[in-house]
């Protein structure tokens, strides 16, 4: 296989870019907080939506999801890190054409 070599997900799967970055948070203080850093909750991500199978119905490639990275399938392609899931275990959407939802929440 080709670096060139197109992918087409199937059935009902999200690939979704892996942002390495944002696990990193800030404290009130200051103090950089790693992602690797036990929390007691579980913490959600949010990550751009890159490619979809067929069957997926909430999603659009360019949206942004809200899910939990912990136990998702990761794959390398062409040297990039992204997570393969579900369209069941997406917790939300964020994406301009979402702009007549009364939740009152913006990114």
């Amino acid at each position: 296989m080709t670096d060139k070599t197109p992918i087409k997900m199937l059935h009902d799967r999200i690939l979704v870019e892996l942002d390495r970055e944002a696990g990193e948070r800030r404290s009130s203080g200051g103090i950089v907080i790693p992602a690797t850093a036990a929390m007691g909750a579980r913490r959600l991500a949010w990550s751009r939506v890159v490619a979809i199978g067929p069957h997926a119905r909430a999603v659009e490639v360019g949206d942004k999801v809200l899910f939990e990275p912990e136990d998702k399938a990761e794959v390398e392609v062409a040297g990039e890190v992204y997570i393969v899931m579900r369209e069941r275990d997406i917790h939300a959407v964020a994406a301009d054409r979402i702009g007549d939802s009364a939740t009152g929440l913006y990114l």
